[in-house]
């Protein structure tokens, strides 16, 4: 049992998207006006951790992302994580080797029919990769499939912000090497325009891709290089990620609509903004928007993206498998906690900290402050304001042992790549952390600071070009404690990463870790 004994609570905050970085120029985080932040990183304990590749189990070098830095610091161990075991499963082919594949394989023989491919498009390696993509179009073409649609999601968001048609040239010249087969793009648009929605946002997006690639209803051009270049045309400054929809046509007709007895493959392995088109294409009672027609199909996707509700039914590559999460231990300990965050990333701090989970632990209340619509570099104060006065009143309640809450200013606003309101971003955190640690000293607790990733760090890439993706710098992890507690424990030797948490808020809180976690970033006198 560890000595340390709080009359306060743990509070954890997460600020999301906020790395480390020294260097000032495209640096929100050091041009910003940061009088708390700069403040507590000077005065109290402050580790660096690592938030991406092998630290929160994607490959090496690879981006952290907050579904993996939130699953790290709830599961208080590295889990192998979709990105990880996707490229793992296509490079070996053991996922051709899956009865989603061989029945997949086997309806489009049967029928006749068409194969389609929908999912971010890039190499960002966040949400998908467009070389997985690629081995799948291989294996269909080895396998006798003659007709293949595709329908992409522009991203401009894990990778530079302009990125197209880069990744439609790759696309097409690999087609052409497998013998200019009938496989072709279908539809697409910016993946923040007619796809990517999470946690029920705005379903207006979603409404808007189903019209675009199953009904094949839009602006149409004859392919989609001519339909990215007209939109930049029409609009330079456009980044692909909010690029408006189009529809590939032939003679005025669409050349890709979905229909009966097709085969779909969402090629994200990241789960929060494919589930909603996922719904869409099978729930029976779905009640969202009007769908018009719903295609019976075979719809599959490289992973399971709802654990608890098995969807979809199908998929081709096993998900994340977690041991024992931090929540679900202090539960089983009557500690009683508190999570909040708004919208966009409320489903970080509850369903990804709870292991992939939407089970809400005993003692647990979770607390969801509806984001806004509107795009967020013209509201990069973001609901900061909103969380903060409801999480200071549960403080104060003096009911929850530890809180947690994530502000996403720092990631949602800085992948617009824009300098000004990511810095206005910061400041709005700033004024937070204040607020919070005000009222975490007044009851004796501690309040410990970190980031789940780096982004509003670095907003200018080596080319002074806008830079809208996360990066692979350290997060700070500082330890705000005024109490006589300060004195029992210091910061631990070696190298730490985000799944360092778990076992550390286990001891702040008077108890002894888990067996099963990685040691804490704390050790005691």
């Amino acid at each position: 049992m560890s000595k340390l004994n709080f009359s306060g609570p743990v509070v954890l905050v997460v600020m999301d998207g906020v790395g480390l970085r020294d260097q000032t120029e495209g640096n929100a985080v050091k041009q910003a006006h940061l009088e708390t932040l700069n403040y507590l990183m000077e005065k109290y304990p402050t580790a660096k951790l690592g938030a991406a590749g092998e630290y929160v189990g994607v490959p090496k070098d690879d981006m952290g992302n907050s579904e993996v830095g939130h699953n790290a610091m709830g599961a208080g161990q590295i889990v192998l994580q979709r990105s990880a075991a996707v490229e793992n499963n296509v490079a070996t082919g053991e996922i051709f080797n899956t009865d989603t594949w061989k029945d997949i394989i086997s309806r489009i023989h049967e029928r006749n029919s068409t194969l389609h491919f929908m999912g971010i498009f890039s190499d960002g390696n966040v949400h998908s990769n467009i070389a997985h993509l690629e081995k799948m179009l291989a294996q269909a073409h080895e396998e006798g499939v003659e007709r293949v649609r595709i329908h992409i999601w522009t991203d401009g968001r894990d990778v530079p912000p302009q990125s197209e048609p880069k990744f439609i040239h790759r696309l097409e010249d690999y087609i052409h090497n497998l013998g200019d087969p009938d496989y072709k793009i279908a539809s697409g648009g910016g993946r923040m325009v007619i796809s990517c929605d999470r946690y029920e946002n705005d379903w207006g997006m979603i409404e808007k891709g189903w019209h675009t690639c199953v009904l094949g209803e839009g602006r149409q051009f004859e392919n989609a290089t001519e339909a990215v270049e007209t939109y930049r045309r029409e609009d330079p400054s456009v980044q692909d990620q909010y690029l408006p929809p189009f529809v590939i046509a032939k003679d005025g007709q669409p050349i890709g609509t979905i229909n009966d007895g097709d085969a779909v493959i969402y090629i994200d392995f990241r789960a929060d903004r494919a589930i909603e088109m996922s719904k869409a294409f099978t729930f029976d009672d779905f009640d969202k928007f009007d769908r018009i027609r719903r295609p019976d199909v075979y719809f599959a996707g490289m992973n399971e993206y709802d654990e608890d509700l098995h969807i979809p039914a199908h998929v081709l590559v096993g998900t994340p498998v977690f041991g024992m999460t931090l929540t679900e231990y202090l539960a089983a300990k009557g500690i009683k906690q508190y999570a909040i965050s708004e919208t966009v990333k409320f489903g970080h701090i509850t369903y990804y900290f709870n292991g992939n989970s939407y089970h809400v632990p005993d003692g647990e209340v979770d607390v969801e402050v509806p984001s806004y619509t509107e795009p967020f570099n013209t509201r990069p104060w973001m609901k900061c304001a909103e969380i903060t006065d409801k999480l200071v009143e549960a403080i104060e309640s003096e009911q929850y042992d530890f809180l947690r809450v994530n502000y996403p200013g720092g990631d949602m606003v800085g992948h617009f790549g824009e300098l000004e309101p990511t810095i206005t971003a910061m400041e709005s955190i700033d004024i937070s952390l204040k607020r919070i640690i005000d009222a975490v000293n007044k009851l004796g607790g501690v309040t410990v600071i970190t980031a789940d990733h780096g982004n509003a760090e670095e907003l200018i890439d080596e080319n002074g070009a806008p830079k809208t993706a996360h990066t692979t710098n350290r997060v700070p992890c500082i330890f705000v404690d005024d109490t006589e507690n300060a004195n029992k424990y210091r910061l631990s030797l070696g190298d730490r990463g985000l799944a360092n948490l778990a076992s550390t808020i286990a001891i702040l809180l008077g108890q002894e870790p888990h067996e099963s976690w990685l040691p804490p970033i704390i050790e005691e006198e």
